[in-house]
């Protein structure tokens, strides 16, 4: 047998035991990101056209679709870097989905209790900068999820993971694993420091470093959706439910 009959049963062999399915799963990767991106689309369309109603709406701009665009290439590089895909058939929709919401969920209402009936519970006169009018509200938030998610989980953890895993050939993985679930987990509490009391900072710093540590460890073992979800609990509770009680009931 030649040398290049050789090399042409290897490549023949190689694409046969290639996984069927990987095609697949990136196309699901790129179909659900891609609506989400959509949806963000509609919520600045809709924005627009209800803003002069309201003086304190809260719209995207379409800079902010471009910049979703830089999550596109790492929608590729999920398996590579040992994330579950979007939709991966290893992940149950109670791993992706029902875990993460209950624990989203479970933040939102304690930002409600502490927040709204501990320290304001007097009516609002108006709709604070952390509520939006309804149903706007919901296609504000979740963009905003959405984007935070890109950013503070997809793209970092995917980049720091690829690295962990190509540093002498993933001995390593471990460290770059917890360094990034630790470094995403504080990123944002840091970010968003409330001022006044230290009782308030320290709610604040606790509880977001402990939402984003769920988050980053559900986006590791399930991935992307699932730390999205997380959030998205917390949002239902804390920015629209709120809002719609707010908007409702007190003004």
């Amino acid at each position: 047998m030649t040398k290049l009959k050789k090399i042409q049963i290897r490549i023949i062999l190689k694409l046969m035991t290639k996984d069927p399915f990987s095609r697949k799963r990136i196309n699901f990767n790129l179909i659900i990101y891609t609506s989400f991106m959509s949806i963000a689309v509609f919520g600045i369309i809709y924005g627009n056209a209800i803003k002069s109603n309201f003086s304190f709406l809260r719209i995207w701009e379409y800079e902010n679709i471009l910049l979703l665009l830089l999550g596109i290439p790492f929608l590729f590089l999920q398996t590579k870097a040992n994330i579950p895909n979007f939709l991966d058939e290893n992940v149950s929709n109670k791993q992706r989905f029902l875990k993460p919401v209950l624990i989203g969920a479970a933040f939102g209402i304690l930002d409600v209790f502490v927040i709204k009936y501990l320290m304001h519970p007097e009516p609002y006169t108006e709709l604070p900068p952390f509520l939006q009018p309804f149903p706007y509200s919901i296609f504000l938030y979740f963009s905003g999820a959405f984007e935070i998610e890109v950013f503070y989980r997809l793209i970092p953890l995917t980049i720091i993971l690829l690295l962990g895993k190509w540093l002498s050939s993933g001995k390593y993985f471990n460290i770059f694993l917890w360094t990034a679930i630790v470094l995403t987990s504080i990123r944002e509490p840091l970010e968003q420091l409330p001022n006044g009391e230290l009782w308030l900072i320290f709610y604040s710093l606790l509880t977001g470093f402990l939402m984003n540590y769920f988050q980053a460890i559900y986006f590791k073992k399930a991935g992307f959706l699932a730390s999205l979800t997380l959030r998205l609990g917390h949002y239902l509770f804390w920015h629209i439910l709120l809002g719609i009680y707010v908007q409702y009931f007190e003004l």
